[in-house]
């Protein structure tokens, strides 16, 4: 009796590690299946094609890295190129205020692009998430053209419309 535990304790072991493999190997074709899809950098999204097809995500996937690498690096160098102005104070007011004023502009565009580099990253998240191009009020598509003119557009124009006359109406309480 003890002897067939012991078989039957053999068999279990190597059932599991058979079938560890294969889920590896399934979850490996589905990763190099999404990887194989490429497109030339002159490649324009069309409305004929299958809205959000692969092609479609991989187009946006790559116009959103890009603008988002360019935001960080205009953003790198506004910054260490406007913290060298902190050194010259100037003894006259009128220039001191100017000087305030500018670095108060320059500092609420980098905040703005901060804010768009959020929205990229959101973007980026709803296409690993298979629902990038679709409204989120409505699930309805949004449009390719809106997309290309706005990649981070989260609702149609009629959505977007009425989520603006909402918050005029909240920021007039």
């Amino acid at each position: 009796m003890p002897k067939t535990t012991k078989v039957k304790k053999k068999v279990t072991k190597a059932k599991a590690k058979v079938t560890k493999p294969k889920t590896k190997t399934l979850a490996k074709t589905k990763v190099a299946a999404k990887t194989t899809i490429k497109i030339s950098k002159t490649y324009v999204p069309k409305d004929t094609e299958k809205y959000m097809c692969e092609k479609h995500k991989v187009f946006f996937r790559m116009r959103l890295t890009e603008w988002k690498k360019e935001l960080v690096k205009a953003n790198n160098e506004a910054l260490y190129f406007g913290s060298m102005d902190d050194n010259s104070i100037s003894a006259d007011v009128v220039d001191q205020a100017s000087s305030y004023t500018d670095k108060n502009v320059e500092m609420k565009a980098i905040n703005r692009q901060i804010k768009l580099i959020s929205e990229i990253d959101k973007a980026l998240a709803r296409i690993r998430e298979d629902i990038y191009g679709y409204c989120l009020d409505t699930a309805e598509p949004i449009g390719l053209k809106r997309l290309i003119a706005r990649p981070v557009a989260k609702y149609t124009i009629a959505a977007q419309e009425k989520h603006e006359k909402n918050e005029k109406v909240h920021a007039d309480d």
